[in-house]
């Protein structure tokens, strides 16, 4: 038997929401950097994507496929593109201290995309 690490972990797949739970792998970039403390700023690939720090709750992402929906329906022009305007930045700041991620108990680091699609480009700048 041969075993494989997946890198990603889904945290949703909606029809039109998909999240993926990277903090592991910017946790993993902060402690190769060799910097103890300071900021990591993730931002997205994708032009439809955006980063969030949020607790991984199902609930939450299907209160917010519905939100969205009501905000811009499904089948409206360019609905992506406003999405991610109402929703603001799409880069998140996380800070570090002693080369650990400082996030709450519950908190997560999600990749998130508005149209569905799996995306898992994104990059982290550390500033320390």
């Amino acid at each position: 038997m041969t075993s494989v690490e997946v890198p990603y972990s889904i945290a949703c797949a909606l029809p039109t929401l998909m999240a993926l739970d990277i903090s592991n792998e910017v946790g993993r970039e902060v402690e190769r950097s060799g910097l103890a403390d300071g900021i990591a700023y993730v931002s997205p690939g994708g032009e439809t994507a955006l980063v969030r720090v949020s607790e991984r709750e199902d609930g939450f992402f299907e209160d917010l496929e519905a939100l969205l929906a009501r905000l811009a329906p499904i089948d409206a022009a360019e609905r992506e593109r406003l999405l991610a305007m109402l929703l603001g930045a799409r880069t998140e700041q996380v800070p570090f201290a002693d080369g650990a991620l400082c996030l709450g108990r519950w908190q997560r680091i999600l990749l998130v995309t508005l149209d569905g699609a799996a995306c898992d480009d994104w990059t982290v700048t550390l500033v320390g």
